[in-house]
């Protein structure tokens, strides 16, 4: 197939992205580059996409409405995959409008392209931070998700209305997937297992928001990955059982469907850096800290959906897979063996 994949210059786009190439799917591939994070890291993950002759990369801003709507036009996509958005709970708490931007009216130039342009799936980034402050556990696409506590989760579960929307008028089939807490080789340095990483190994200390306490889902890149490409072999169809009187969130009897995407299997944040110790042959030096705004204290997916429909099912140890970041991080940035 051809595909559209933006954010590929991203973690989880630029996974996805080789995944699909080995397989002998077309990509192209748009990321604006920005420098919320180092902008190298972003460069290196392209670098290896760029030995594969079916995949071509476009510099280009989602927010961008008039470039957006010529990309589509003169590429002619048979599905989409949007995973381009401005990340980070605590960034949008200093920087709302960056999330209107990209992660509203980005999506929405997104949608109108594929609306536009008959392609035949729209899958799309969540998150689980959607959930907000629902405490039943574990999270159920089937639960109400109407209180977010953070702008960047409103953000995530607007994407949703409007996904359903276009599903609803436009019969275009869209999927969203909630992801929980994803790590590995190539992640983002705004996560907890890079900046825990690189400051244990120069010797500073790391930040344990509420003392250590959360639950995080933490999910390996490659079973993250796993279920994505199964989600985009899949259109999203109707739920013919759907009904109105008892609305289910999580599907329509339009072509919508929304997913967890988790380990199934919460960690305490404490035991995380426990294993990351191990596998660093070092010690943290902690500042406990309380619970930050806008965070969630647990998340825990329910992937049944994902399993009865998709036969999804994450098998990565927590264990092998940070020793999988230990080592691809040491090697891109040249740690020596003492450190």
């Amino acid at each position: 197939m051809k595909l559209l994949v933006t954010g590929a210059a991203g973690f989880i786009g630029s996974a996805l992205s080789m995944k699909l190439l080995e397989r002998g799917d077309e990509i192209v591939g748009i990321d604006n580059l920005n420098d919320y994070y180092d902008v190298n890291l972003k460069l290196a993950r392209l670098e290896r996409l760029k030995n594969y002759d079916r995949f071509k990369f476009i510099k280009l801003d989602i927010a961008d409405r008039s470039e957006v709507e010529r990309l589509f036009a003169e590429e002619k996509f048979q599905r989409v995959v949007h995973l381009a958005a401005q990340a980070g709970v605590r960034y949008s708490l200093t920087n709302p409008h960056a999330y209107i931007d990209s992660n509203i009216a980005g999506f929405l130039n997104i949608l109108e392209g594929c609306r536009h342009n008959a392609v035949g799936h729209l899958a799309y980034a969540s998150s689980s931070s959607v959930y907000g402050a629902n405490l039943h556990m574990p999270f159920s696409v089937h639960d109400n998700v109407d209180h977010p506590v953070s702008l960047y989760a409103a953000s995530k579960k607007a994407n949703e209305l409007m996904a359903h929307t276009y599903s609803h008028l436009y019969d275009l089939p869209t999927t969203g997937l909630r992801f929980f807490t994803v790590y590995g080789p190539w992640g983002r340095p705004d996560m907890s297992l890079f900046m825990f990483t690189r400051n244990i190994l120069e010797e500073k200390p790391i930040n344990v928001f509420n003392h250590g306490n959360h639950l995080r889902d933490f999910t390996y890149i490659d079973d993250i990955i796993e279920g994505v490409v199964r989600v985009i072999d899949k259109p999203a169809q109707s739920n013919p059982g759907w009904s109105g009187e008892n609305p289910d969130p999580g599907s329509s009897l339009a072509p919508y469907r929304i997913y967890n995407i988790g380990n199934h299997h919460p960690v305490h944040l404490l035991t995380f850096i426990e294993t990351l110790e191990k596998c660093l042959g070092k010690k943290a030096d902690k500042i406990m800290l309380p619970l930050q705004p806008g965070d969630v204290p647990a998340t825990y997916a329910d992937v049944s959906d994902l399993v009865q429909d998709l036969g999804y099912r994450p098998n990565t140890l927590l264990e092998d897979g940070i020793r999988n970041f230990v080592e691809w991080y040491k090697e891109f940035y040249k740690v020596s063996a003492s450190r």
